[in-house]
């Protein structure tokens, strides 16, 4: 099975990838019963839905790939050599993770890490491709309008205490502190997703993973921004379940925002 879905665009192609890249619930067959059954009949550590919650995204001719596999699996996220991607203490889980982010252990002996010749196996069949597949959608775009835009889409519990103690705030723009894309894009997005309904911080405690550090080349013309969101806002209070008013309420900002980055592109 591919590790990855494509939606190709619904209506004209604009210059904007989006990718969600924390979606995917799946385990693959030869490795699924290593797995703590309890923790992977609903892995925590999901975005859930955030690909619903994107699903418009076609209609406005972007393309949108979504991860199949769970990141449990492997991180699409994190460092292909599992570097840090923050240095303040934070729970940082591995490529391949052995606990989940409340240092609960994934596997049922209890391994407190996946050995590396099994990293590299599943770094072959799933993120290699993943990040590929990124690179030549947001080629062919480029070749076509000169500039692009990855749009890396991520959500996660409102509090999450070996993170920050505090809850995030509701929505979190990542530029790997203004790296990865320019000052326009950038400053048209905090424009666009300020308001008085949500706070909005800028890259903090987020500035960006893998995806949006190593695809974010401006000085090339590829952009690459980061939106983290609590799930609060399109899910219920629980964090279980997908809720159609507060999604809306937030889709229709996404597009509001979407709508000035392609005008800006153009």
């Amino acid at each position: 099975m591919s590790p990855f879905k494509i939606y190709s665009p619904e209506a004209p192609a604009v210059p904007i990838v989006v990718s969600v890249p924390h979606c995917g619930t799946l385990f693959p067959d030869d490795i699924r019963e290593a797995y703590n059954a309890s923790l992977i009949a609903a892995p925590d550590d999901t975005d859930w839905f955030v690909d619903k919650l994107y699903d418009f995204a076609p209609s406005m001719g972007m393309t949108m790939i979504t991860a199949v596999y769970s990141r449990w699996v492997i991180d699409l996220n994190r460092d292909p050599d599992s570097k840090p991607l923050y240095s303040d203490g934070r729970i940082i889980t591995a490529l391949c993770p052995s606990t989940n982010f409340l240092g609960e252990p994934l596997y049922k002996d209890g391994r407190s890490e996946v050995t590396d010749e099994e990293v590299k196996r599943r770094y072959d069949l799933y993120y290699k491709p993943y990040h590929a597949k990124v690179q030549e959608l947001l080629s062919d775009l480029k070749a076509k309008f000169g500039k692009v835009l990855l749009w890396d889409c991520h959500s996660i519990r409102q509090v999450v205490p070996t993170i920050q103690k505090e809850k995030f705030p509701d929505l979190i723009l990542g530029d790997a502190d203004g790296k990865s894309a320019s000052t326009e894009l950038i400053q048209t997005t905090l424009d666009t997703l300020s308001s008085d309904i949500y706070s909005l911080s800028h890259n903090h405690p987020f500035k960006g993973g893998t995806i949006t550090r190593s695809f974010g080349k401006p000085s090339a013309n590829q952009h690459a921004l980061q939106l983290e969101m609590p799930k609060v806002h399109y899910m219920d209070d629980a964090e279980m379940n997908y809720h159609d008013e507060r999604a809306e309420h937030m889709r229709q900002l996404l597009k509001r925002n979407f709508r000035q980055l392609i005008a800006q592109l153009r």
